[in-house]
């Protein structure tokens, strides 16, 4: 008997669409992108308060967490049930609406995290 052999190419399917090359699933249903950490390597997390784009309204923003799409999203929800407010998890960053720069860098230090402010105005 011959054993099969594997082709290296991936098929497109039209019930799919585009398919992931490390681990052949759809990209929607990729397993590959939510092992991977996210945001920067350094080991500091970077807080800054944002209003451009956004209608003039304040938004505090948290990079550089290096943390896989799950854990990024369950410390989103810790801290914007501290802040009392909503807000957002996509691309690596965390967006708290409004302007909450102290409550966030001291709840992130008390977690162990290296923290800084980026730009903007004094905590």
């Amino acid at each position: 008997m011959k054993s099969a052999k594997m082709s290296g190419g991936l098929v497109y399917s039209t019930d799919a669409g585009r398919m992931c090359p490390a681990c052949r699933r759809p990209i929607a249903q990729c397993v590959c992108r939510q092992a991977k950490p996210t945001g920067a390597t350094d080991g500091i997390v970077r807080v800054l308060c944002e209003t451009k784009g956004r209608g003039g309204k304040s938004v505090t923003v948290i990079r550089g967490l290096a943390l896989d799409a799950a854990a990024l999203t369950l410390l989103g929800k810790q801290l914007k049930a501290a802040c009392g407010s909503g807000g957002t998890v996509k691309d690596g960053v965390i967006e708290v609406q409004g302007e909450h720069l102290a409550t966030v860098m001291a709840l992130l230090q008390k977690q162990g995290w290296t923290v800084k402010q980026a730009g903007g105005k004094a905590a």
